[in-house]
């Protein structure tokens, strides 16, 4: 199904594209920012509940600073003094961030109009053409981005670039999942799990040192599944820094697999995370404050919890982080996925 999703202020005509399987399930794909809007799970009673964070329109996605649901790219999450170095050259990029930059800039991915080149009943394909010096990054990149939705009710997404020139590549999903409801207030009661030893100490910009630090005996300890408000309060330094949970945590193992869970004991819905990248930032809506979303609904604040798959931040700084260069003619092409159940 294919409906009006609403004029932005440039006067682009959008539209929101539905995929639906058998069990009900459904999701919705905006093609301004090829946005997750919607994801449509049937509960413990078998009704559907809207499990993320969003907009009622395009107007919506255009006017808000949250990036719910965004596509984030060229380079998701943050660089360090907002430029880097590649190949003898210094690149400059947007300083939106404490002088450094976060989530590429200004010219946000998840601001402008993507092209459908596919749609089938379980999967929507979308194509953005990147041009040499967009965002500041060199190297001209077509970029495609996949949704399938499975009949085993799993969201996947899957990314692939060929760039032009030697550039940096690092893109997520930037959706607010709230399985008990979009509308349903805070996630603290929520069950996190994570399947990670470590994660990337942070400085009080959120910067990585470049240290891996061991979760053992910390609050940052994800690997047996708790409540995300158990220990999100704790006087523990990179909770200060984070205003809660807003870090990356260093992913056990490689390869695509299982790697996050999350469940609600007030709806039965529980979903699991899989990726092939090396890290994944958890945030838990620190930073919201009431913003307006779908049906008129106050996102306060830790509403809705974010599982970023990701090539650890500021990576392009740090030797003994994997990525985020791609060199030129190479292959960027990831997968990460939302598989969700309910306790019927």
């Amino acid at each position: 199904m294919t409906e009006t999703f609403g004029k932005t202020s440039a006067g682009w005509e959008t539209a929101l594209y539905t995929l639906e399987n058998k069990n009900g399930m459904q999701i919705a794909v905006a093609d301004y920012g090829a946005t997750l809007v919607k994801v449509l799970v049937p509960d413990r009673e078998g009704k559907l509940v809207d499990v993320v964070l969003g907009y009622d329109d395009a107007a919506g996605y255009e006017t808000g600073d949250k990036f719910f649901g965004a596509i984030v790219g060229r380079v998701a999450n943050r660089i360090g003094g907002a430029s880097f170095e590649l190949n003898g050259r210094t690149f400059q990029l947007d300083k939106n961030d404490n002088g450094n930059n976060l989530h590429s800039g200004m010219d946000f991915f998840s601001k402008r109009m993507w092209k459908v080149e596919e749609y089938g009943k379980d999967h929507i394909v979308l194509s953005l053409h990147s041009p040499d010096g967009d965002q500041g990054y060199p190297g001209e990149v077509d970029i495609t981005v996949t949704y399938t939705l499975t009949e085993d009710n799993e969201v996947k997404i899957h990314y692939h670039a060929v760039p032009k020139a030697d550039t940096l590549l690092n893109m997520t999903n930037h959706s607010y999942f709230n399985l008990a409801g979009q509308s349903s207030g805070t996630i603290l009661d929520q069950e996190v799990w994570i399947d990670a030893d470590a994660y990337t100490e942070a400085d009080a910009q959120s910067i990585p040192t470049g240290e891996i630090t061991p979760v053992e005996g910390t609050p940052m300890d994800f690997r047996e599944g708790k409540e995300i408000g158990r220990d999100i309060e704790e006087d523990y330094q990179a909770l200060k820094f984070g205003g809660g949970y807003d870090h990356n945590w260093a992913l056990n193992g490689t390869g695509f697999r299982k790697v996050a869970s999350l469940s609600c004991g007030q709806s039965g819905i529980s979903m699991e995370v899989n990726t092939d990248l090396p890290g994944m930032q958890l945030y838990c809506g620190n930073f919201l404050a009431g913003d307006v979303g779908k049906g008129g609904c106050a996102y306060g604040k830790r509403s809705g919890v974010c599982f970023e798959t990701q090539y650890f931040p500021d990576a392009v700084h740090k030797e003994n982080f994997a990525g985020p260069v791609v060199k030129a003619g190479e292959t960027y092409d990831t997968t990460t996925s939302y598989k969700f159940t309910s306790g019927r």
